[in-house]
């Protein structure tokens, strides 16, 4: 389940990197370049707007994929074979019997 939380995070990353490289901080990015087109792009109005808001789509996709990946992240030192070890452990351990130890009279001089 990592492994797709990784794979999720890396191709949001690079959409996200994508968006912020289109852009140019001027105002006169994607939309003001091509065609001549001023304010339209494939028929879409305030390219910078629809750029902008898939820049925070993303950036907000890429934190909330990274906060939830950590709850499948294992612990330290507390991997499935560690849980399942204590599982055996706890119901294979009995009490060890308690022999007394011999009595012993003190010897005398």
């Amino acid at each position: 389940m990592l492994i797709l939380f990784v794979i999720l995070i890396v191709l949001a990353c690079v959409i996200l990197g994508f968006f912020v490289l289109v852009q140019n901080p001027k105002g006169g990015g994607l939309s003001g370049s091509i065609a001549g087109f001023n304010n339209q792009f494939m028929g879409v109005k305030q390219t910078n707007d629809v750029l902008e808001k898939g820049t925070w789509v993303f950036a907000i996709i890429v934190a909330l994929l990274c906060i939830c990946s950590t709850l499948f992240v294992p612990k330290a030192g507390r991997g499935p074979a560690d849980e399942l070890d204590t599982k055996q452990r706890s119901s294979q351990t009995a009490p060890a019997p308690v022999n007394p130890a011999p009595a012993t009279t003190p010897k005398k001089p």
